[in-house]
């Protein structure tokens, strides 16, 4: 018997006992949390990008200069296999020379000069020993497509190599390569009378999905 053929029946009997009481009744509540595999980033040299020390005459004085392509090594730890996106929260908001809505900030110069911005991207990435291809979303997850980009326009995660149509995958262990490509506004735009502090802070997040 399944269970709304018992269910009916017991309406049926309560519907034809006789002498049936007036009864009260009150809700009941079922509550408690259920939550994800701890999971653990790292990255690696402190997730710090060292440019030194620029002079003026390195900088192009009408484009915007390409700074060398800082590299690290990305971890994810979890405790089990765990669905997850990566962001960023841009510390330096608002500060972007170039490309605001997906680049981050490198501080301001004088208060009112942009230095320049900074992009993210995941290369060459592992899981649980296969090769993933990262895939972002722009929509909240809607939608995924291959991409390499790591910011906070969007929702990076990382499906199966090859596999179409994108859609993200649950990981234990993830390796890959962070790349931040560094870009100065042009020496003409810039005070250069004193030293100029590069000053680009990002937070890289890990969101359960």
């Amino acid at each position: 018997m399944d269970r709304h053929t018992r269910a009916s029946l017991a309406l049926l009997l309560a519907a034809s006992a006789p002498g049936a009481f007036a009864a009260s009744s009150t809700d009941l509540s079922i509550t408690g949390a259920i939550t994800p595999s701890a999971c653990e980033t790292l990255l690696s040299n402190g997730g710090v990008v060292d440019h030194g020390k620029l002079t003026a005459r390195d900088l192009d004085p009408v484009l915007p200069t390409r700074l060398a392509t800082g590299v690290m090594q990305l971890e994810v730890h979890c405790e089990g296999a765990t669905l997850f996106t990566l962001t960023t929260v841009d510390n330096r908001a608002g500060t972007a020379a170039i490309n605001p809505r997906s680049m981050h900030g490198l501080g301001m110069v004088n208060d009112d000069q942009k230095l320049g911005a900074v992009s993210f991207g995941v290369f060459e990435a592992v899981a649980d020993n296969d090769p993933v291809q990262p895939i972002m979303s722009r929509d909240g997850g809607t939608t995924w497509g291959p991409s390499s980009y790591l910011g906070h326009a969007a929702q990076t995660a990382f499906s199966n190599s090859g596999s179409i149509p994108y859609a993200p995958i649950a990981l234990q262990d993830l390796t890959a390569r962070l790349h931040a490509f560094t870009v100065i506004a042009p020496a003409g735009d810039l005070s250069l009378l004193d030293e100029l502090p590069i000053d680009g802070h990002a937070t890289l997040q890990l969101k359960y999905w």
